[in-house]
């Protein structure tokens, strides 16, 4: 089974439930599925910072496995963490591998290998 993870609710989502629960079991290899992408919301984008530990370890694991991992464009641009134009946004102060994009550009992005279910958090 494949899944792709949205990091949507405010607070510490993406540091706690994906720092401290899904991200272990990925390193691991014991998280029973197969993660084809993770879509980061709201403040859960700072997760991506270049230089946040949790940060670094996710785009090594995204990179071992082909993990999409990407940030809303207008939060991350309201963040600093991208740069562009609607329709062209590139990241900015990320770890390695992050896409920016809307709902569009994810849709694209997992065409080629859609998950079966996304799981919101």
């Amino acid at each position: 089974m494949k899944v792709a993870y949205v990091f949507s609710t405010s607070g510490n989502t993406a540091s706690y439930k994906l720092g401290r629960m899904i991200l272990p079991q990925l390193e691991d290899e014991r998280h029973g599925v197969e993660v084809v992408g993770m879509m980061f919301f709201d403040d859960n984008t700072y997760a991506l910072r270049s230089g946040d530990p949790m940060g670094e370890r996710l785009a090594r694991v995204a990179k071992e496995h082909g993990i999409l991992l990407m940030l809303c464009d207008q939060c991350a641009l309201e963040r600093g963490l991208a740069e562009g134009e609607p329709g062209s946004y590139t990241a900015k102060g990320t770890v390695e591998g992050v896409a920016v994009g809307c709902f569009p550009d994810l849709y694209g992005a997992l065409a080629g290998n859609p998950p079966d279910h996304i799981i919101t958090l």
